[in-house]
C-alpha cells in the first residue's frame, strides 16, 4: 500500500511526487542470511516482566536466545540488490520464548541493525530496533581465514551500540543438528507502538505477528557455546543476561516477510 497526501506519494516518509523518495519500499520483502545463534537460559521472572499481559511465559520460562544475523534483502522488483551497501544489513537481537493461549511464539525485548532501512522497518513491524555495530565469522570458500561452509569451526559475533559492546558470543560447531533451534522456528510477536503527537491523542498498541511464506533453513550445525551480554546499558537489559547458556547454532535462513497480522 501505498500513502497519498493530495499529489505527494510514498510508503513511508519523505513523500514524492512519484513515491519513489520513500525510505521504505512496500512489502513483500525477502531475506537471505547467515545466523550465529545461541540459546541460553533466563531468570524466569526477569523474561516475564518484559511480556505483554496477553502473553505468558509457557511451557518453558526462562528460555532465550542471543541471535547475531547478516541479511541481504530486496522487495519484490530485487532493484536494491544492484546496491550492496543498500540491500545487506547485520543485526543482534535477544528473543525470550513465551505462548499466547498455548500457541508458542517469540517475543524479542532488544534488537540492533547497522542501516537506517532496517531499523524503519522493525517499527513498522513493531519491532524494537535501535542503531548498533554488529559482526560475526562468516563462512569462506577457500582459504584458512574461517570456517570453510558449515564445516566444524569457531564462529563468533559480537554486538555494540554508542562504542560500548553489549553482547559476545562464540559457538565451536561440531555436529549436524537434526532440526532448527526452537525459537527460530515459531513467530514473532510485536508490539506496534506509534507515540502520541496530537493534544489529547490516544494512538493504538496491539500485538502482531507476521505473515511470512518462503522459509527455508540451510543445514543447521551446532556444538558448544559461550555467551556474554555486559552491565553496560540499564538494569531491565542487564536482567536478561544468561543464567546457563545451552547449545551454539550456524545456518542460513530465508523468508519472505508479506505483511502484519493481529494476534488473535
Amino acid at each position: 500500500m501505498t500513502i497519498a497526501v493530495n499529489t505527494l506519494r510514498g510508503y513511508s516518509l519523505p513523500l514524492s511526487p512519484s513515491g519513489t523518495s520513500a525510505t521504505l519500499t512496500p512489502p513483500p520483502w525477502h531475506f537471505s542470511g547467515e545466523v550465529v545463534m545461541v540459546d541460553y537460559r533466563v531468570d524466569p521472572a526477569a523474561a516475564a516482566r518484559f511480556l505483554p499481559p496477553e502473553l505468558d511465559p509457557g511451557a518453558d520460562p526462562g528460555q532465550a536466545a542471543a541471535v547475531f544475523a547478516h541479511w541481504q534483502w530486496c522487495s519484490e522488483p530485487g532493484t536494491e540488490l544492484a546496491d550492496p551497501g543498500a540491500s545487506q544489513f547485520s543485526e543482534f537481537l535477544i528473543l525470550l520464548g513465551c505462548e499466547y493461549r498455548g500457541r508458542p511464539l517469540a517475543r524479542c525485548p532488544y534488537a540492533w541493525v547497522d542501516q537506517p532501512v532496517p531499523l524503519l522497518r522493525g517499527w513498522v513491524q513493531g519491532m524494537p530496533k535501535q542503531f548498533g555495530e554488529v559482526h560475526q565469522t562468516r563462512p569462506m570458500r577457500v582459504g584458512k581465514a574461517g570456517p570453510l561452509g558449515s564445516a566444524a569451526g569457531m564462529y563468533h559475533g559480537t554486538a555494540a551500540t554508542g562504542g560500548r559492546r553489549i553482547a559476545h558470543a562464540s559457538v565451536s560447531v561440531t555436529a549436524r543438528a537434526a532440526e532448527p533451534p526452537a525459537l527460530h522456528t515459531v513467530p514473532l510477536v510485536h508490539s506496534r507502538v506509534q507515540p502520541p503527537w496530537l493534544a489529547g491523542e490516544q494512538p493504538p498498541v496491539g500485538l502482531v505477528t507476521s505473515t511470512v511464506t518462503g522459509v527455508e533453513f540451510s543445514e543447521v550445525w551446532s556444538g558448544d557455546a559461550n555467551l556474554e551480554m555486559f552491565d553496560v546499558l540499564d538494569a531491565d537489559f542487564a536482567s536478561l543476561r544468561p543464567v546457563s547458556v545451552g547449545r551454539g547454532h550456524v545456518f542460513g535462513y530465508a523468508e519472505t516477510l508479506v505483511s502484519g497480522q493481529a494476534l488473535d
